[in-house]
């Protein structure tokens, strides 16, 4: 199995640690109707400016939020600093457009990384390359004026060079202000894309060099994802969103370190009315899809108007953390196995623990292919109770099976019902 190549941030902890919290969290959480509204719904500054006029979480708080993160398994966590609406959720000295200036009044980035860092969590914040209420920002596909008839004209006294600095500083403040960062998520480029006349943004625009260096050095060991528009071997990361990769992640015929970035319904900012949310069994099969294909899962969740994590956010992350206190080490420290699971199965490997997920219970036996005489114990791990395992050549009349069983296969017997946990596990320790 070839291994991506080491990266120049600090990878292990990550690759290690496996499952993450995304928050999504800003002005539109008070549309309550996805975090591109503004770009949906094609909204002018003056009319989303109510938004931020109301403003007020007062309910806000961040050590419910680091405590809920912990008890889900999630071991990492990635918070919305600036999305593309460009409200910026710290007290920044480069702009008026932050918290600070709402109704709330105070920062809210600080009390985040004090409370995450309180409960053991690495510290992560994203960062929107892109900034829709920006007077510098040039008006483009991806901007909520795209269409105005009167877009490129506007944009004639729009300087991108004055906004790349804009976005430089405020990087800076963000890695010089708030001690240790472990990750930054940058958001997004799109050199390519073409509306109207309107050019995309990539790595020239943002200065993505510079920027990315500057991180680095602020920062030693941060890890950094793929979105700043860089040639392979810049990032530490790749980001495939709100799809399931079915083998590890190459980038030009190479593997890389990979976060499946996904929501537990269709909005990645607190949507009050969506109605997509993902049952208790894809939520702990993405998980273990994700591990067993070499990469880390990031599961989001978006915060009410108010500050607060809503009940079906609450429900989702408590699917995770009662499996993954049973199961947690079929996920942390794992990586895929060089052996094919079965049909509806995968499979995780630390060492010689050898660890089979079961999305469909079988009657009774299950085949494994190239483990005959290699297990020596097998055991369910939610409650540890011990799992037969069987020869095809010696427990069962071979001449009349050998068509079914090939002589390679070990064979596990198990209980006829399924036990009651979302998604069981069977630990193989392997001779």
């Amino acid at each position: 199995m070839r291994l991506p190549t080491p990266t120049p941030g600090d990878i292990e902890w990550f690759v290690h640690d496996r499952f993450g919290m995304f928050i999504h969290w800003g002005l539109y959480s008070l549309a309550a109707r996805h975090e591109w509204v503004k770009y949906n719904e094609t909204i002018p500054d003056d009319v989303y400016q109510k938004y931020f006029e109301q403003f007020n979480p007062d309910l806000y708080d961040p050590q419910a939020w680091a405590r809920a993160c912990r008890k889900a398994g999630m071991k990492y966590v990635v918070l919305t600093t600036k999305h593309h609406e460009g409200f910026c959720l710290w007290d920044s000295k480069l702009t008026d457009y932050k918290i600070t200036n709402t109704p709330y009044g105070k920062d809210a980035l600080r009390p985040y990384v004090d409370a995450f860092r309180a409960e053991g969590l690495k510290i992560g914040f994203y960062h929107s390359l892109i900034d829709w209420h920006h007077p510098d920002f040039p008006i483009d596909g991806q901007h909520p004026l795209r269409d105005h008839p009167d877009a490129l004209k506007m944009n004639e006294t729009r300087n991108m060079a004055r906004y790349a600095d804009y976005l430089h500083g405020q990087v800076r403040e963000l890695l010089t202000e708030f001690g240790k960062i472990d990750v930054l998520w940058f958001d997004f480029s799109y050199p390519d894309f073409v509306h109207r006349g309107l050019p995309g943004k990539g790595r020239n625009e943002w200065q993505s060099e510079k920027l990315l260096k500057m991180a680095r050095e602020l920062q030693p060991g941060i890890i950094v994802n793929n979105r700043l528009n860089l040639p392979m071997g810049n990032a530490d990361f790749y980001t495939p969103e709100q799809y399931q990769p079915r083998a590890w992640v190459q980038v030009d015929g190479q593997p890389v370190f990979w976060e499946a970035c996904q929501t537990f319904s269709g909005s990645w900012g607190y949507y009050r009315d969506e109605d997509t949310w993902k049952s208790p069994e894809q939520l702990v099969q993405m998980l273990i899809n994700t591990v067993s294909c070499g990469g880390n899962l990031i599961m989001n969740v978006g915060p009410t108007a108010r500050g607060t994590v809503d009940a079906r956010a609450e429900q989702a992350l408590s699917v995770y953390g009662e499996w993954l206190r049973l199961h947690g080490r079929s996920i942390y420290g794992c990586a895929p196995s060089e052996f094919q699971p079965p049909q509806d199965c995968r499979y995780t490997q630390s060492g010689n623990r050898l660890y089979l997920h079961l999305f469909n219970w079988p009657f009774k036996f299950v085949y494994l292919d190239g483990l005959a005489n290699k297990i020596a114990y097998a055991q369910l791990l939610h409650d540890g109770s011990q799992v037969f395992v069987k020869s095809a050549l010696r427990d069962y009349n071979y001449e009349a099976v050998a068509q079914f069983i090939p002589s390679d296969t070990a064979v596990l017997e198990l209980p006829v019902r399924k036990p009651d946990v979302v998604v069981p596990v069977v630990e193989i320790i392997l001779k």
